[in-house]
């Protein structure tokens, strides 16, 4: 993934080494921002990008429906203020890195294991405590819950 969000963390915990970062990083970004994004400077300056978007654009993968995708193609071509164009060539490099790692086996079975032993950090139940105290500020409540069928009280039966 880019390295921002959740792929930073992710990297800090599994290491660098047993993730596929690609893209540009927030240097890069405010560089590229500062002399000005134009998609067409990529899109014109790499052939194998042009044909994608090419074969998107004339609806190569929606035969019958050609304008399908047309509105990710302005919208690339457009107001992309996620750079997309920008981080093609670095996407292509990193997917030729995870084929060549997913082709040596032991590789892959090693980063994939030290990888689900890294992830606790990621649980659920850390997240959403997190986020009840970062972003909403509240205390998360530990507190069982009553079962939802009953209302806590003891029922009595008719005699």
């Amino acid at each position: 993934g880019t390295l921002d969000g959740a792929n930073v963390e992710m990297a800090e915990e599994m290491g660098n080494e047993n993730i596929f970062i690609f893209g540009m990083t927030v240097d890069d970004v405010e560089v590229v921002q500062a002399k000005g994004y134009n998609a067409y400077d990529y899109y014109n300056n790499c052939p194998e990008l042009k044909q994608v978007i090419d074969m998107i654009k004339d609806g190569f993968f929606t035969p019958g429906n050609e304008n399908e995708f047309k509105d990710v193609v302005d919208l690339l071509l457009g107001n992309d203020r996620f750079l997309t164009l920008a981080d093609y060539k670095s996407y292509i490099a990193a997917q030729d890195e995870v084929s060549a790692t997913y082709n040596n086996t032991s590789k892959w079975a090693e980063m994939a294991i030290h990888n689900i032993a890294s992830s606790g950090k990621f649980s659920s139940d850390r997240t959403i405590a997190e986020y009840a105290r970062e972003i909403w500020g509240i205390e998360p409540d530990y507190k069982k819950l009553p079962h939802p069928h009953e209302d806590g009280s003891k029922e009595t039966s008719p005699e």
